[in-house]
């Protein structure tokens, strides 16, 4: 029998874990990150770009799958900021990615642990598309990532995405490897010069208050606030029809912190009139 194939016969399957790709200063994220109410290491990421890593999650509970989770951590970002959030995530089944940008549904794909695509062609255009990503050779680095190919497992399929990021500005840090344990992620994160840390992470640093989200003023921020109700109504709605807790979560997030900064943004207006 093959070296290799007894190695990957005797290697355990890789524990389910996520990275969160922002397209902003690790100070823009820091203000909206505590909305998750999970603990994450945050460190810059390449030119205009910063990365959240995980300590854990429902799916470490056997709650939710990783990527369910994570696609609602991605779209609770990317509603509440100017920026889109890319979600990196994998299990021992399977890795992917979602894009999450604003009000639009969000956009993924999908390989089996394999690397089989299983995942729709016309995602992948609409990812480039949404990221500013070159319409003629990016997409063709992004095409070849949904072609068979028996020698590219589903990390290697990881890589090739972040290939073509590196075009668009991200540079993940040493270490920050998409497949590798959320636990040693971890770990490797709060090593990184910079690097510092969101609400609910354990620690030294666990005392630490956490950033607030900016306050829009006048007009801007009751549009916010608005844009958050709305968002989070339906969420909720759909959490509780689909019983799915992560969802539900991210629903009631965006609806408190609406109903907060409207209740903020009006209190303050009334002060000034």
């Amino acid at each position: 029998m093959p070296t290799e194939e007894v190695r990957a016969r005797s290697e355990p399957p890789p524990a389910p874990g996520a990275l969160l790709l922002c397209r902003a200063e690790p100070d823009a994220v820091a203000a909206v990150a505590p909305l998750l109410g999970e603990g994450m290491a945050l460190a810059r990421s390449g030119t205009g770009w910063s990365v959240l890593v995980p300590e854990g999650g429902p799916w470490r509970r056997g709650d939710e799958p990783v990527d369910r989770v994570v696609t609602g951590w991605a779209a609770a970002l990317a509603v509440g900021a100017p920026w889109p959030v890319l979600a990196l995530w994998w299990d021992a089944d399977r890795a992917g990615y979602t894009l999450a940008s604003g009000f639009r549904r969000p956009v993924g794909y999908v390989w089996l642990a394999s690397g089989t695509p299983a995942g729709e062609d016309e995602a992948m255009r609409t990812f480039a598309a949404r990221l500013g990503l070159d319409p003629v050779l990016d997409v063709q680095s992004l095409d070849r990532l949904t072609r068979p190919d028996p020698e590219a497992d589903a990390r290697a399929r990881m890589r090739g995405l972040l290939a073509v990021l590196t075009r668009a500005g991200v540079s993940l840090p040493p270490g920050l490897d998409p497949g590798g344990p959320a636990d040693r992620l971890g770990e490797r994160a709060r090593a990184l010069p910079g690097a510092r840390w969101t609400a609910g992470t354990q620690g030294d640093d666990a005392a630490r208050p956490a950033a607030r989200p900016p306050v829009a003023r006048g007009l801007a921020g009751g549009v916010l606030a608005l844009a958050e109700v709305a968002a989070g109504v339906p969420l909720m709605a759909w959490g509780a029809r689909h019983r799915s807790g992560g969802w539900s979560v991210v629903g009631v997030l965006l609806t408190v912190h609406g109903a907060s900064l409207l209740a903020r943004t009006g209190t303050r207006a009334a002060s000034f009139a």
